[in-house]
């Protein structure tokens, strides 16, 4: 039996919109380009994401100008205060970089076993040196912490006198003219 003219057509509608979704699919999928272009474009953006991420990060770690300074003072302090200390650590570290770097060919044919067994003493002496300076450098760095315990705590309670002095001071009511 025959369908209503209307529900076909209706139907063959359908059908149309259905076949140009699929058309557009597959023509996107043929299309290596663009689709490439979209998925580089998404992991760029994504990187960028990331970026400004990391840079707010960055910009939330970072000391202000008063902490570096601060932080510098204290350090030429403890330098004054322990120089030999300073000392042995700079050592250290050249005897470390010095022995980063490659030895030559003419090192190793005149040196040979015996500068290996000296590298060997010096690097265990480069680092009993390198422990040394850090226990050094955590007990300056205890002794800067407690120190500006002690002078934050002095001045509170300065502050908290004077205050107290002027509330001492201060009349029990004011009156407000109009």
């Amino acid at each position: 039996m025959g369908q209503d003219p209307s529900t076909i057509r209706k139907e063959i509608e359908e059908t149309r919109e259905q076949m140009g979704e699929t058309v557009e699919a597959l023509a996107y999928k043929a299309d290596v380009k663009a689709r490439a272009k979209d998925s580089v474009t998404g992991k760029v953006d994504a990187v960028k994401d990331k970026i400004s991420g990391v840079g707010s990060s960055v910009s939330e770690a970072t000391p202000s100008a008063g902490d570096v300074k601060g932080s510098a003072q204290r350090a030429a302090g403890i330098a004054q205060e322990n120089p030999i200390g300073l000392a042995a650590g700079a050592v250290a570290v050249g005897f470390i970089a010095g022995m980063l770097l490659p030895s030559t060919r003419i090192e190793n044919e005149r040196l040979g076993p015996m500068a290996d067994q000296v590298k060997g003493q010096a690097a265990d002496a480069a680092q009993t040196i390198v422990e040394h300076g850090k226990e050094a450098a955590q007990e300056a760095t205890q002794a800067a912490i407690s120190a500006v315990k002690e002078t934050g705590q002095q001045h509170a309670d300065e502050v908290k006198e004077e205050l107290q002095g002027q509330t001492d001071t201060a009349p029990d009511s004011i009156t407000v003219p109009r």
